[in-house]
């Protein structure tokens, strides 16, 4: 396609706003907002989205921008050099990079998008995805501060299901059995990403119009990964929000104890509900605190990770079909047996 062409289809593709999926279920969820004001029955819907709103509107922004500067000033070969290569490291780093992570599930699922786009191995991307959420350190000390010490085994439950998940995902990569990242730059067996990051920095030159270049690259990135993700993340708040306002709290305290019946219910609830870690902390401990059950209490937190709508439909519609498929298949083992080993020694 030569550039005569591609001004054709981006101008054809701006004409076409009324497609755009994030601005249709974004139109979908006002309307049923506005709704409620003429019928009752949708005001606790209309509640329950507004809270969530209320409670991961920051952290999405905050995934949004982190994006937006990484497609601005982190070059393709630098996570194709590191993320991408077929080692144990590489996962290892995966996870290491997500603990420094300070945003919540739904912010993770923008910055690992953003990560694929830039060349990260898939299994990199799954990995980082399962460590972000909660084996990252602010999210460490909210956890601390509702189940104290006993916070330790979902941190480090969730850097183990990370790598062991993400070292599957390798193994599977090998045999063709997922499909790779075609985004993965060419990088040369010397490359120094500290080299390349000296020279950079040393040939930078800080001025206003380098600045104003500088946030329009973070914006035009923002905007991009925004255009890949928000719609199902908003999908993701619809589902999350009916589920809140429709299902009674009676099933929480009746049938989510420390039993085999007690974990699955728990997982697909956590499947249905899990929208933020920052708000999924609280209704963690909340199961905790009504049923005596950690076990049930982590199965709630992880599951909702692997499991989430949200996630599986991000990872199938921009990463690949295959990968979707495996993660819940991998990852749900190992959540219900440390569910398990959680109940029987806590």
């Amino acid at each position: 396609m030569n550039e005569k062409e591609k001004s054709c289809c981006a101008a054809g593709h701006k004409v076409k706003w009324y497609s755009n999926k994030t601005l249709i279920v974004a139109s979908i969820l006002t309307f049923l907002c506005l709704l409620s004001y003429i019928l009752p029955a949708l005001v606790p819907f209309r509640s329950a989205l507004f809270m969530y709103l209320g409670r991961i509107w920051w952290a999405i922004l905050l995934g949004l921008a982190l994006g937006g500067v990484i497609d601005r000033f982190i070059p393709r070969e630098y996570v194709s050099h590191i993320l991408s290569k077929p080692k144990k490291r590489t996962i290892l780093y995966s996870v290491i990079l997500g603990f420094f992570m300070s945003a919540c599930s739904h912010g993770i699922l923008a910055l690992s998008m953003e990560l694929h786009k830039k060349g990260a191995s898939n299994p990199a991307v799954v990995a980082f995805l399962l460590a972000s959420p909660w084996a990252n350190f602010p999210l460490t000390i909210m956890l601390l501060g509702f189940f104290g010490l006993k916070a330790l085994f979902i941190v480090f439950s969730a850097i183990i299901i990370a790598i062991i998940t993400g070292l599957i995902f390798q193994l599977l990569q090998a045999k063709n059995l997922i499909e790779t990242n075609k985004n993965t730059a060419a990088v040369e067996k010397d490359f120094s990403v500290s080299r390349d990051l000296r020279s950079r920095f040393s040939s930078y030159r800080f001025t206003p119009s380098q600045a104003a270049e500088d946030a329009r690259g973070i914006l035009k990135g923002a905007f991009s990964l925004a255009d890949m993700v928000l719609w199902w993340i908003l999908i993701g708040m619809g589902l999350a929000s009916l589920a809140a306002a429709y299902i009674p709290q009676s099933i929480f305290q009746n049938y989510m104890g420390p039993t085999l019946l007690g974990l699955g219910v728990t997982l697909v609830v956590a499947t249905i509900l899990e929208v933020c870690s920052e708000g999924t902390a609280p209704l963690a401990f909340e199961i905790y605190r009504q049923t005596h059950a950690f076990g049930n209490a982590f199965v709630f937190l992880m599951a909702g990770v692997v499991t989430d709508y949200t996630e599986i439909g991000l990872l199938w519609h921009n990463v690949g079909r295959r990968v979707a498929i495996w993660l819940p298949i991998i990852a749900v083992p190992q959540v219900v047996a440390l569910g398990i080993l959680a109940n029987m020694i806590f």
